[in-house]
Protein backbone atom coordinates (compact mmCIF):
# COMPACT_ATOMS: atom_id res chain seq x y z
CA UNK A 1 0.00 0.00 0.00
CA UNK A 2 1.58 3.53 -1.02
CA UNK A 3 3.18 5.56 2.14
CA UNK A 4 0.19 8.12 3.59
CA UNK A 5 -2.66 7.03 2.23
CA UNK A 6 -6.05 6.34 3.78
CA UNK A 7 -8.39 3.49 2.55
CA UNK A 8 -12.18 3.79 2.85
CA UNK A 9 -14.12 0.85 2.97
CA UNK A 10 -17.96 1.87 3.00
CA UNK A 11 -19.44 5.10 3.21
CA UNK A 12 -23.19 6.13 4.12
CA UNK A 13 -25.20 8.67 5.22
CA UNK A 14 -28.49 8.00 6.90
CA UNK A 15 -31.34 10.21 8.05
CA UNK A 16 -32.32 8.31 10.88
CA UNK A 17 -30.69 6.54 13.70
CA UNK A 18 -29.14 3.21 12.51
CA UNK A 19 -29.96 0.05 15.16
CA UNK A 20 -27.75 -2.72 13.93
CA UNK A 21 -25.90 -2.79 10.64
CA UNK A 22 -27.72 -0.80 7.76
CA UNK A 23 -30.64 -2.80 8.06
CA UNK A 24 -33.05 0.47 7.66
CA UNK A 25 -35.18 1.51 5.29
CA UNK A 26 -33.03 2.78 2.22
CA UNK A 27 -35.42 5.73 1.24
CA UNK A 28 -33.46 7.28 4.34
CA UNK A 29 -29.92 6.03 3.49
CA UNK A 30 -27.85 7.36 0.70
CA UNK A 31 -24.90 5.04 -0.32
CA UNK A 32 -22.20 7.37 -1.51
CA UNK A 33 -20.10 5.12 -3.24
CA UNK A 34 -22.19 4.06 -5.48
CA UNK A 35 -23.76 7.19 -5.94
CA UNK A 36 -20.63 8.63 -7.14
CA UNK A 37 -20.08 5.92 -9.81
CA UNK A 38 -16.35 5.51 -8.73
CA UNK A 39 -16.49 2.08 -11.02
CA UNK A 40 -16.48 4.43 -13.90
CA UNK A 41 -14.67 7.31 -12.84
CA UNK A 42 -11.48 7.63 -14.58
CA UNK A 43 -9.78 10.72 -13.60
CA UNK A 44 -7.55 10.12 -10.47
CA UNK A 45 -8.93 7.25 -8.97
CA UNK A 46 -7.59 3.40 -9.45
CA UNK A 47 -9.31 0.65 -8.40
CA UNK A 48 -7.23 -1.34 -6.52
CA UNK A 49 -7.64 -4.66 -3.91
CA UNK A 50 -9.82 -4.01 -0.60
CA UNK A 51 -9.85 -4.80 2.54
CA UNK A 52 -11.26 -8.53 2.09
CA UNK A 53 -10.02 -10.74 -0.76
CA UNK A 54 -12.86 -10.79 -3.19
CA UNK A 55 -13.82 -6.84 -2.28
CA UNK A 56 -12.47 -3.98 -3.94
CA UNK A 57 -11.11 0.06 -2.96
CA UNK A 58 -9.91 2.88 -5.06
CA UNK A 59 -6.66 4.79 -5.04
CA UNK A 60 -7.74 8.63 -5.63
CA UNK A 61 -3.97 10.08 -6.67
CA UNK A 62 -4.51 12.63 -8.76
CA UNK A 63 -4.46 16.31 -7.06
CA UNK A 64 -6.35 17.71 -10.16
CA UNK A 65 -9.38 14.83 -9.51
CA UNK A 66 -12.52 16.28 -8.59
CA UNK A 67 -14.71 13.84 -7.03
CA UNK A 68 -18.53 15.43 -6.70
CA UNK A 69 -22.25 13.98 -6.60
CA UNK A 70 -23.95 14.72 -10.12
CA UNK A 71 -26.90 17.51 -9.93
CA UNK A 72 -29.37 14.03 -9.77
CA UNK A 73 -27.33 12.94 -6.78
CA UNK A 74 -27.17 16.42 -4.96
CA UNK A 75 -30.72 16.73 -5.47
CA UNK A 76 -31.40 13.41 -3.53
CA UNK A 77 -29.02 14.31 -0.81
CA UNK A 78 -31.11 17.48 -0.39
CA UNK A 79 -34.39 15.62 -0.36
CA UNK A 80 -32.97 13.33 1.97
CA UNK A 81 -31.68 15.75 4.96
CA UNK A 82 -34.91 18.18 4.35
CA UNK A 83 -36.69 18.94 7.44
CA UNK A 84 -34.73 15.88 9.47
CA UNK A 85 -33.20 16.51 12.72
CA UNK A 86 -31.57 13.09 13.08
CA UNK A 87 -28.73 11.76 10.88
CA UNK A 88 -25.84 9.44 11.04
CA UNK A 89 -22.58 9.20 8.86
CA UNK A 90 -21.48 5.68 8.38
CA UNK A 91 -17.61 5.01 7.09
CA UNK A 92 -15.17 1.92 7.50
CA UNK A 93 -11.35 3.87 7.71
CA UNK A 94 -7.58 2.98 7.64
CA UNK A 95 -5.68 6.12 7.46
CA UNK A 96 -1.87 6.20 7.92
CA UNK A 97 -0.03 8.46 10.38
CA UNK A 98 0.69 11.90 9.54
CA UNK A 99 -1.93 12.50 7.26
CA UNK A 100 -4.63 15.01 7.34
CA UNK A 101 -7.60 15.86 5.55
CA UNK A 102 -11.51 15.81 4.11
CA UNK A 103 -12.53 12.90 4.04
CA UNK A 104 -16.30 13.61 3.30
CA UNK A 105 -18.17 17.39 2.70
CA UNK A 106 -21.79 18.36 1.99
CA UNK A 107 -21.15 21.98 1.07
CA UNK A 108 -22.56 25.09 -0.63
CA UNK A 109 -20.22 27.60 -1.84
CA UNK A 110 -17.92 28.05 1.27
CA UNK A 111 -20.31 26.73 3.79
CA UNK A 112 -19.99 23.64 5.10
CA UNK A 113 -23.22 22.29 6.53
CA UNK A 114 -21.66 18.64 6.60
CA UNK A 115 -17.96 17.54 6.67
CA UNK A 116 -15.91 15.21 8.50
CA UNK A 117 -11.99 16.12 8.98
CA UNK A 118 -9.43 13.69 10.11
CA UNK A 119 -5.85 14.86 11.30
CA UNK A 120 -3.00 12.67 11.81
CA UNK A 121 -1.35 15.76 12.98
CA UNK A 122 -3.51 16.92 15.83
CA UNK A 123 -4.58 13.69 16.33
CA UNK A 124 -8.52 14.61 16.60
CA UNK A 125 -11.39 14.11 14.51
CA UNK A 126 -13.24 17.37 13.55
CA UNK A 127 -17.02 17.60 12.40
CA UNK A 128 -17.73 21.15 10.51
CA UNK A 129 -21.50 22.25 10.45
CA UNK A 130 -23.95 25.38 10.15
CA UNK A 131 -26.00 26.78 12.81
CA UNK A 132 -28.36 29.72 12.48
CA UNK A 133 -26.44 30.82 9.48
CA UNK A 134 -22.95 30.55 11.51
CA UNK A 135 -20.03 27.96 11.08
CA UNK A 136 -19.54 25.80 14.10
CA UNK A 137 -16.65 23.16 14.64
CA UNK A 138 -16.31 20.22 17.22
CA UNK A 139 -12.95 18.92 17.64
CA UNK A 140 -13.10 15.51 18.96
CA UNK A 141 -9.80 14.53 19.78
CA UNK A 142 -8.37 10.99 18.46
CA UNK A 143 -5.86 9.00 17.46
CA UNK A 144 -7.48 7.31 14.12
CA UNK A 145 -4.49 7.92 12.19
CA UNK A 146 -2.70 5.36 13.08
CA UNK A 147 -2.32 2.74 10.70
CA UNK A 148 -5.48 0.59 11.36
CA UNK A 149 -9.03 0.04 10.60
CA UNK A 150 -11.80 1.79 12.23
CA UNK A 151 -15.35 1.95 12.42
CA UNK A 152 -16.51 5.49 12.36
CA UNK A 153 -20.21 6.16 13.54
CA UNK A 154 -21.20 9.78 13.96
CA UNK A 155 -24.96 10.52 14.87
CA UNK A 156 -26.75 14.16 15.30
CA UNK A 157 -29.94 13.93 16.89
CA UNK A 158 -31.19 17.68 17.00
CA UNK A 159 -28.47 19.43 19.86
CA UNK A 160 -27.52 15.59 20.82
CA UNK A 161 -24.04 14.68 19.09
CA UNK A 162 -22.79 10.85 19.20
CA UNK A 163 -19.45 9.42 17.86
CA UNK A 164 -18.91 5.93 18.02
CA UNK A 165 -15.52 4.02 16.69
CA UNK A 166 -14.88 0.44 16.73
CA UNK A 167 -18.57 0.04 18.27
CA UNK A 168 -17.43 2.15 21.40
CA UNK A 169 -18.48 5.55 22.22
CA UNK A 170 -16.46 7.41 22.65
CA UNK A 171 -18.04 11.21 22.21
CA UNK A 172 -21.39 12.34 24.00
CA UNK A 173 -22.04 16.33 23.37
CA UNK A 174 -24.61 18.52 23.45
CA UNK A 175 -24.08 21.02 20.66
CA UNK A 176 -26.05 24.16 18.60
CA UNK A 177 -28.60 21.92 16.35
CA UNK A 178 -26.84 22.03 12.68
CA UNK A 179 -29.05 22.91 9.75
CA UNK A 180 -30.33 20.31 7.52
CA UNK A 181 -32.35 22.05 5.13
CA UNK A 182 -29.15 22.17 2.70
CA UNK A 183 -29.97 25.15 0.15
CA UNK A 184 -30.01 24.72 -3.69
CA UNK A 185 -26.43 24.11 -5.39
CA UNK A 186 -25.23 22.00 -2.18
CA UNK A 187 -23.46 19.19 -3.02
CA UNK A 188 -21.15 16.28 -1.73
CA UNK A 189 -17.30 16.19 -2.35
CA UNK A 190 -15.57 12.76 -1.50
CA UNK A 191 -11.98 12.85 -0.27
CA UNK A 192 -11.29 16.81 -0.10
CA UNK A 193 -13.13 19.94 0.67
CA UNK A 194 -13.87 21.26 -3.19
CA UNK A 195 -12.55 21.76 -6.12
CA UNK A 196 -9.50 24.15 -4.78
CA UNK A 197 -8.93 21.58 -1.87
CA UNK A 198 -7.31 18.60 -2.20
CA UNK A 199 -6.65 15.12 -0.77
CA UNK A 200 -5.01 14.21 2.34
CA UNK A 201 -1.57 16.34 3.27
CA UNK A 202 1.15 14.32 5.02
CA UNK A 203 4.06 15.31 6.94
CA UNK A 204 2.80 19.23 7.42
CA UNK A 205 0.02 21.52 8.92
CA UNK A 206 -3.32 21.44 7.27
CA UNK A 207 -4.08 24.01 5.08
CA UNK A 208 -7.27 25.39 3.57
CA UNK A 209 -6.28 27.18 0.70
CA UNK A 210 -7.80 30.86 -0.81
CA UNK A 211 -8.87 30.59 -4.25
CA UNK A 212 -8.24 34.31 -4.89
CA UNK A 213 -7.68 35.03 -8.59
CA UNK A 214 -3.82 36.03 -9.86
CA UNK A 215 -4.23 40.24 -10.12
CA UNK A 216 -3.28 42.32 -12.64
CA UNK A 217 -3.51 45.44 -11.71
CA UNK A 218 -2.81 48.42 -14.42
CA UNK A 219 0.21 50.78 -13.64
CA UNK A 220 -2.20 53.21 -11.77
CA UNK A 221 -3.51 51.09 -9.42
CA UNK A 222 -2.43 49.06 -6.42
CA UNK A 223 -4.26 45.87 -4.94
CA UNK A 224 -5.77 46.36 -1.36
CA UNK A 225 -8.02 44.66 0.84
CA UNK A 226 -11.73 45.70 0.79
CA UNK A 227 -13.69 45.10 3.79
CA UNK A 228 -16.13 42.20 3.81
CA UNK A 229 -13.98 40.49 1.21
CA UNK A 230 -11.55 38.28 1.02
CA UNK A 231 -9.33 38.52 -2.27
CA UNK A 232 -7.33 41.84 -2.88
CA UNK A 233 -8.98 43.69 -5.87
CA UNK A 234 -7.16 46.47 -7.82
CA UNK A 235 -7.67 50.23 -6.50
CA UNK A 236 -6.40 53.40 -7.96
CA UNK A 237 -3.07 54.96 -6.23
CA UNK A 238 -2.11 58.06 -5.41
CA UNK A 239 1.13 59.82 -5.50
CA UNK A 240 2.17 62.88 -2.95
CA UNK A 241 5.54 63.89 -3.15
CA UNK A 242 7.37 60.71 -4.70
CA UNK A 243 5.38 58.71 -2.37
CA UNK A 244 3.09 55.98 -3.18
CA UNK A 245 -0.35 55.35 -1.44
CA UNK A 246 -2.96 52.57 -2.10
CA UNK A 247 -6.56 53.29 -1.18
CA UNK A 248 -7.28 53.86 2.16
CA UNK A 249 -4.14 55.20 3.70
CA UNK A 250 -3.56 58.42 4.74
CA UNK A 251 -0.31 61.25 5.07
CA UNK A 252 0.05 63.84 7.22
CA UNK A 253 1.62 67.41 5.71
CA UNK A 254 -0.34 70.83 6.79
CA UNK A 255 -3.10 68.26 6.92
CA UNK A 256 -4.51 64.55 7.05
CA UNK A 257 -5.29 63.62 3.63
CA UNK A 258 -6.53 60.10 2.47
CA UNK A 259 -6.42 58.21 -0.74
CA UNK A 260 -9.78 57.40 -2.04
CA UNK A 261 -10.50 56.52 -6.07
CA UNK A 262 -7.16 57.83 -7.10
CA UNK A 263 -7.34 61.54 -5.22
CA UNK A 264 -5.97 62.71 -1.75
CA UNK A 265 -9.37 63.89 -0.11
CA UNK A 266 -8.61 66.03 2.75
CA UNK A 267 -9.69 64.68 6.36
CA UNK A 268 -11.12 66.53 9.06
CA UNK A 269 -10.68 64.01 12.10
CA UNK A 270 -10.22 64.85 16.03
CA UNK A 271 -7.34 62.69 17.40
CA UNK A 272 -7.85 61.14 20.59
CA UNK A 273 -5.82 62.19 23.26
CA UNK A 274 -2.62 60.47 24.53
CA UNK A 275 -1.87 58.93 27.98
CA UNK A 276 2.08 59.06 27.41
CA UNK A 277 4.90 61.44 27.34
CA UNK A 278 5.60 63.53 24.11
CA UNK A 279 8.48 61.44 23.39
CA UNK A 280 6.78 58.50 23.68
CA UNK A 281 4.39 59.81 20.32
CA UNK A 282 4.95 58.00 17.50
CA UNK A 283 3.43 58.14 14.58
CA UNK A 284 1.96 54.92 12.76
CA UNK A 285 2.67 54.08 8.82
CA UNK A 286 0.16 56.00 6.47
CA UNK A 287 -1.83 57.37 9.56
CA UNK A 288 -2.15 61.08 10.71
CA UNK A 289 -3.04 60.47 14.11
CA UNK A 290 0.10 59.84 16.40
CA UNK A 291 -0.22 56.90 19.24
CA UNK A 292 1.97 55.81 21.75
CA UNK A 293 4.85 53.97 21.74
CA UNK A 294 4.32 50.17 22.21
CA UNK A 295 0.66 50.40 20.67
CA UNK A 296 -0.97 47.19 19.80
CA UNK A 297 -2.00 47.30 15.62
CA UNK A 298 -2.49 44.24 15.77
CA UNK A 299 -5.51 44.61 17.94
CA UNK A 300 -7.27 47.04 14.49
CA UNK A 301 -5.66 45.49 11.89
CA UNK A 302 -4.70 43.96 9.35
CA UNK A 303 -6.52 40.77 9.34
CA UNK A 304 -4.55 37.69 9.23
CA UNK A 305 -6.01 34.67 8.05
CA UNK A 306 -5.95 31.25 9.97
CA UNK A 307 -2.26 29.61 8.99
CA UNK A 308 -0.70 33.43 9.55
CA UNK A 309 -0.38 35.24 12.15
CA UNK A 310 0.17 39.25 13.08
CA UNK A 311 3.21 40.92 13.91
CA UNK A 312 3.34 43.88 15.62
CA UNK A 313 6.35 46.55 14.73
CA UNK A 314 7.04 49.99 15.77
CA UNK A 315 4.87 51.73 13.26
CA UNK A 316 2.76 49.02 11.87
CA UNK A 317 1.29 45.43 11.74
CA UNK A 318 2.17 42.87 9.38
CA UNK A 319 1.31 39.37 8.46
CA UNK A 320 3.57 36.68 8.51
CA UNK A 321 2.86 33.20 7.31
CA UNK A 322 3.19 30.25 10.22
CA UNK A 323 6.39 27.91 10.31
CA UNK A 324 5.88 25.62 7.24
CA UNK A 325 3.22 27.50 4.89
CA UNK A 326 4.28 29.94 2.64
CA UNK A 327 2.36 33.09 1.29
CA UNK A 328 -0.64 32.58 -1.09
CA UNK A 329 -0.36 34.34 -4.72
CA UNK A 330 2.19 36.38 -2.35
CA UNK A 331 -0.23 37.94 0.02
CA UNK A 332 0.98 36.55 3.60
CA UNK A 333 -2.66 37.41 4.95
CA UNK A 334 -3.27 34.30 3.36
CA UNK A 335 -1.04 31.11 3.77
CA UNK A 336 -1.12 27.45 2.40
CA UNK A 337 0.89 24.67 4.00
CA UNK A 338 4.05 23.46 1.82
CA UNK A 339 3.50 19.71 1.75
CA UNK A 340 2.91 16.95 -0.77
CA UNK A 341 -0.62 15.19 -1.17
CA UNK A 342 -0.69 11.48 -0.21
CA UNK A 343 -3.31 9.37 -2.35
CA UNK A 344 -6.52 8.45 -1.04
CA UNK A 345 -8.08 4.68 -1.32
CA UNK A 346 -11.96 3.93 -1.07
CA UNK A 347 -13.58 0.62 -1.38
CA UNK A 348 -16.50 -1.20 -1.57
CA UNK A 349 -19.05 -1.79 1.31
CA UNK A 350 -19.21 -4.87 3.66
CA UNK A 351 -20.86 -7.72 2.30
CA UNK A 352 -23.83 -8.79 4.09
CA UNK A 353 -22.53 -10.57 7.51
CA UNK A 354 -20.05 -8.00 8.05
CA UNK A 355 -22.63 -5.32 9.20
CA UNK A 356 -21.98 -2.63 10.70
CA UNK A 357 -23.77 -1.40 13.16
CA UNK A 358 -23.25 -0.26 17.75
Amino acid sequence: MPRGVILVVCFCVCTARTVVGFGMDPDLQLDIITELDLVNTTLGVTQVSGLHNTSRAFLFQDAEREIHAAPHVSEKLIQLFRNKSEFTFLATVQQKPSTSGVILSIRELEHSYFELESSGLRDEIRYHYIHNGKPRTEALPYRMADGQWHRVALSVSASHLLLHIDCNRIYERVIDPPETNLPPGSNLWLGQRNQKHGLFKSGAVECRRMSCPPLNCSPDSLPVHIAGQCCKVCRPKCIYGGKVLAEGQRILSKSCRECRGGVLVKITEACPLLNCSEKDHILPENQCCSVCRGHNFCAEGPKCGENSECKNWNTKATCECKNGYISVQGDSAYCEAVSSDSPLLVGFPYSSGNSFGY
